[in-house]
């Protein structure tokens, strides 16, 4: 893993200036030719759903989870040859096949295969596994950019992954929503911070067609909001002053200071930019990128406006990249130097 020391004051975070390391992805990578983007900056309310149930935890002691050889971080896919769609379907499944052996198809670090397992009936008299289960995640998250000319969007510039597991989760589907921020807990040494907020319950404003490790992707209704805004070229990102788009409270999209120290196209582990935040207003509000909030693009002193070609993934530097609710961003930010 390539990793730089902040020298000086990075070196504190109370010092105001907050490095953090970004992950590139392909999300908007232009292999021929120029293409021009939106960049947001806004955050939306996320859904998803998964393809399966995940299984996060496994209680201690003997179970027949444990005993037919499930595993935290399995996908359960089929049971008794029956699609998993959610948890309570699965729930369903089990008290259909009652304590008979029931097939579970499953998929484990990418490969197929199937366990047999024997539920058992707890006191209240309901055939249970002994496995915590999941198939849905929902939090805030910022929208990266969008592209007029295939009316798709991408966000987050990392995958969601579980909270209890920190695997990627399976797809099945999912959604945007409209989302007001309504705090902000700032971030710190230690800790990472988060944008707090409601979402919009009367309807999405985008659908969900990718969960990847480069972020999520969608198409976005007739009405979106987040569509308006001016077309920017995709460059590769340079060090020097930047400015980035952030939405940290309520509906407003306002830009802020920071300086990209360094660019290190094809680092292995995936993070080719350090920066730091050099915003007062934005230390102020925030205590520099906290999860939830991050979205970036490039300016020139031509007052151009080039969207980086590829979105990024913010974190502390050396530091997991981890969720709760799905609520880490990626947020557009401007080259002015």
């Amino acid at each position: 893993m390539h990793e730089e020391q902040p020298k000086g004051p990075l070196r504190y975070f109370a010092a105001a200036v907050m490095a953090l390391v970004l992950c590139t992805t392909a999300a908007l990578a232009v292999e021929n030719g120029e293409r021009s983007l939106i960049p947001v900056g806004h955050t939306v309310g996320v859904k998803l759903f998964s393809r399966g149930v995940v299984v996060v935890k496994l209680p201690e002691g003997t179970t027949p989870a444990r005993a037919c050889g499930l595993k935290t971080g399995d996908v359960i896919l089929e049971c008794g040859g029956e699609s998993v769609t959610s948890t309570e379907q699965f729930q369903s499944l089990l008290q259909e096949n009652g304590t008979e052996a029931t097939e579970l198809a499953i998929k484990r670090d990418g490969s197929a295969m199937t366990l047999s397992v024997e539920p058992e009936r707890n006191d209240a008299g309901v055939c249970c596994i002994g496995a915590w289960i999941r198939d849905s995640m929902a939090g805030i998250g910022t929208v990266t950019y969008y592209d007029p000319e295939t009316r798709t969007f991408g966000a987050l510039g990392h995958g969601i992954t579980d909270g209890d597991t920190a695997a990627l989760m399976p797809f099945g589907s999912g959604a945007i929503l409209a989302s007001t921020v309504k705090a902000v807990k700032k971030g710190g040494t230690g800790s990472a911070g988060e944008l707090r907020g409601d979402f919009d319950l009367s309807g999405d404003v985008g659908t969900l067609y990718a969960n990847t490790s480069c972020g999520i992707f969608g198409t976005v209704t007739a009405d979106c909001p987040l569509t308006c805004g001016e077309c920017v070229p995709a460059v590769e990102p340079k060090a020097g002053p930047a400015v980035i788009r952030a939405n940290v409270a309520g509906d407003a999209v306002e830009e802020y200071t920071v300086e990209i120290l360094k660019v290190l196209p094809g680092a292995a582990d995936g993070r080719e930019m350090v920066l730091s935040v050099t915003d007062p207003a934005l230390i102020a509000a925030t205590g520099g990128i906290v999860q939830g909030m991050v979205v970036s693009y490039n300016r020139d002193n031509s007052g151009e406006k080039p969207l980086r070609r590829k979105a990024l993934r913010a974190c502390r530097i050396g530091a997991p990249v981890r969720r709760r609710r799905g609520q880490y961003g990626t947020t557009p930010f401007l080259q002015t130097g």
